[in-house]
């Protein structure tokens, strides 16, 4: 069980995030809980500065997409991140295993095998309530965490090609 709220984070203060364009693939299934990560995502990634017209939403029909289409978005490297949002409730059959290990494998593939960070924003709980709370309710919101990962991800990205080595928030 998580013991932090997810939605806690202290402002990152990223210079020139207006400038950052980002893809958020995001499920469909179980879309009570995978439109509660996403909007809280988009909130975080606009009040940070990006800009609105730099975030674009790409809905797919279930968590097992996510990694076609995440691979996809950074095929186009077009987008300074990628954040995938989904949500997988355990059942009565194996098939949470499979669809949990193919997803978090298919966004890794996406980190290793392009130069577009790509955060990890999928629930794999046992039950509905779990989900609930880490989508928006006791527990906070996922969607909060994949925002500012995305962010500070995107500025490690950039400060790695700075010349002088800096490594941080407020680099230029």
């Amino acid at each position: 069980m998580a013991t932090v709220n997810l939605s806690d984070y202290k402002p990152l203060h990223i210079t020139n995030a207006e400038d950052f364009s980002i893809g958020i693939v995001f499920s469909e299934w179980n879309d009570f809980v995978t439109y509660n990560l996403r909007d809280a995502a988009l909130e975080i990634l606009e009040k940070e500065g990006v800009k609105p017209e730099n975030i674009k939403l790409f809905p797919v029909p279930g968590a097992f997409e996510l990694s076609y289409a995440s691979m996809q978005l950074c095929k186009e490297r077009k987008y300074d991140a990628v954040i995938s949002i989904g949500c997988v409730i355990r059942g009565e059959t194996p098939h949470f295993d499979y669809v949990c290990s193919a997803v978090a494998q298919g966004i890794k593939d996406c980190n290793i095998m392009t130069d577009t960070p790509t955060i990890f924003c999928v629930l794999t709980d046992d039950t509905k309530e779990q989900s609930i709370a880490r989508s928006g309710g006791d527990l906070g919101n996922k969607g909060v965490a994949a925002a500012v990962t995305a962010l500070r991800m995107i500025d490690f990205k950039k400060n790695l090609s700075d010349k002088k080595g800096n490594i941080g928030f407020g680099h230029s």
